[in-house]
C-alpha cells in the first residue's frame, strides 16, 4: 500500500527539517546564490541534526531513519534552498549509501561513520568530459602495482561537493578490454598527493553549491581503498544512482512545493482594481494546475520511497518520480515567475531563483531521456518484451 500519510515520527522530522530551513538557511539563500557561496556552516549544523546520514544505521554514525523521513526532510530543505538540499542528497544517497551497503567493516569505520555524523562531507565522481549519460565510456584509469595499491589517472567533470569534500568515490577503468565489466569503484582521500581540483563552475542554478571538475595524476590508492569487488564499478555506480534519484525527486518536490507556496502568498497580496489577483479566474486556474501537478509528484515520491523502505526493486519507480518530479519544478517554477509579473524577475521574490534551481533536476543523476529508457527497460521486463 501506498503511504501518504506520514508517521509520528516522520511528522517530528518534517517538522524538524522546515524548521531548520526557515531560520538556518533562508536568511542567506539570496546572498550566497549571489556569492557562489558554500554554506560550510549550514553543513556542519546538517551534519549536527543527523541529517547528513539519515538512513545509515546507528553503529555507523547514522540517525538510522527509514527512505520516506529522507524524502521529507528533503522537500522542506530544498523548499528553502536546493543548493543546501542537493549538498545533502549527495552525501546520504550517492556516498554514504554505496559505503554502507558494498563497504567493509574497515571502510565503514574510517570513512562512513565521520560522513554520516557530520564530520565530514562526500563526493561521488562518475561523469566524465565524454562519459555524462554514457556512464559506460569511463576514460579515467587505474592500474594496480606490485604491492597491491593502485595508480589512478584520469578527469571527472561535474562534481557536486567537488571543492569542499574530503571523501570521494572515483570509478575508473580497471581492464577496459572488459568494457563496462572492468569499471572498479575507489575511495580517494583530499589531499592524496597528485589529486586536485579545477575552478568552481560558474552555474545557472544551485549556485551555492560547489561543482567543479577534478584531476587524478598518479595518484596512489591503497589497496583496502576499493570499494566492493574490482570489475563491478559499474553496477555498484548504477545501484546507488537509483536511491540517488529518489532524493534528487525530491529535491525537485521541495522546489515545486516552494516555488508554489510563492505564488499563492503574492497572489493574495497583489491587488488589481481594488482586489487581489487570487480572485482571478486566470491565476486561480494556474494555481490549481500547480497543485495538482505537485500532488501526482509527492505521490510516486512516496511510493519510490516506500518501495526502498520494503527492500522492494524500485528502480521504475525512482525514475518515474524523478522524470515527473523534476518536470513539474520546471513547470511550477515557470508559472510562479508569470503569477509574480515583473516582481518575479528579480531576486527579492525567489520565484526567478526557484525555476534557475528547477532546470538541473532535469539533468544531473540521469537525464530526462534517460529516465524515459529506464521506466521503458523496466516495463519490458514487467510485461515480458
Amino acid at each position: 500500500m501506498l503511504q501518504l500519510e506520514l508517521t509520528e515520527m516522520q511528522e517530528m522530522i518534517r517538522d524538524t527539517a522546515r524548521e531548520f530551513a526557515q531560520n538556518e538557511v533562508a536568511p542567506s539563500a539570496i546572498e550566497r546564490d549571489i556569492k557562489g557561496e558554500f554554506p560550510a556552516e549550514i553543513v556542519a549544523k546538517l551534519g549536527e541534526l543527523g541529517f547528513l546520514g539519515m538512513m545509515v544505521s546507528p553503529e555507523w554514525g547514522g540517525a538510522g531513519l527509514d527512505a520516506v523521513s529522507y524524502v521529507v526532510a528533503m522537500e522542506e530543505i530544498s523548499k528553502v534552498d536546493a543548493s543546501v538540499g542537493v549538498i545533502m542528497s549527495v552525501n546520504n544517497s550517492l556516498v554514504c549509501w554505496a559505503l554502507e551497503t558494498f563497504g567493509t567493516d574497515d571502510q565503514k569505520e574510517r570513512f562512513l561513520r565521520p560522513l554520516a555524523s557530520g564530520q565530514k562531507l562526500g563526493a561521488y565522481c562518475l561523469s566524465e568530459p565524454e562519459a555524462g549519460s554514457d556512464a559506460r565510456n569511463q576514460n579515467t584509469a587505474a592500474t594496480q602495482n606490485d604491492d597491491g595499491s593502485w595508480t589512478l589517472n584520469g578527469t571527472k567533470n561535474w562534481i557536486t561537493n567537488g571543492t569542499s569534500a574530503d571523501v570521494y568515490l572515483v570509478y575508473a577503468q580497471t581492464n577496459r578490454e572488459l568494457g563496462h565489466k572492468g569499471i572498479s569503484a575507489f575511495i580517494v582521500e583530499k589531499g592524496a598527493p597528485g589529486f586536485t581540483h579545477g575552478v568552481k563552475e560558474d552555474k545557472l542554478g544551485i549556485r551555492s553549491s560547489d561543482t567543479c571538475s577534478l584531476q587524478f595524476q598518479d595518484v596512489r590508492v591503497p589497496a583496502e581503498n576499493v570499494l566492493g569487488e574490482v570489475g563491478r564499478g559499474f553496477n555498484l555506480a548504477m545501484e546507488t544512482l537509483n536511491g540517488g534519484r529518489i532524493g534528487i525527486a525530491s529535491q525537485a518536490l521541495g522546489i515545486a512545493q516552494g516555488a508554489f507556496e510563492a505564488a499563492v502568498a503574492y497572489s493574495k497580496e497583489r491587488k488589481v482594481l481594488g482586489k487581489p489577483i487570487a480572485d482571478l479566474q486566470a491565476i486561480q486556474f494556474k494555481l490549481a494546475d500547480m497543485a495538482t501537478k505537485i500532488a501526482a509528484a509527492r505521490a510516486l515520491v512516496y511510493q519510490a520511497a516506500s518501495k526502498k523502505d520494503k527492500h522492494e526493486r524500485f528502480v521504475k519507480e525512482a525514475s518515474m518520480a524523478k522524470l515527473f518530479a523534476s518536470k513539474t519544478a520546471v513547470e511550477v517554477a515557470l508559472e510562479a515567475v508569470q503569477v509574480h509579473g515583473g516582481y518575479g524577475y528579480v531576486r527579492e521574490y525567489k520565484v526567478e531563483r526557484y525555476l534557475r534551481d528547477a532546470k538541473i533536476t532535469e539533468i544531473y543523476e540521469g537525464t530526462s531521456e534517460i529516465q524515459h529508457i529506464v521506466i521503458a527497460r523496466e516495463l519490458q521486463k514487467e510485461f515480458g518484451g
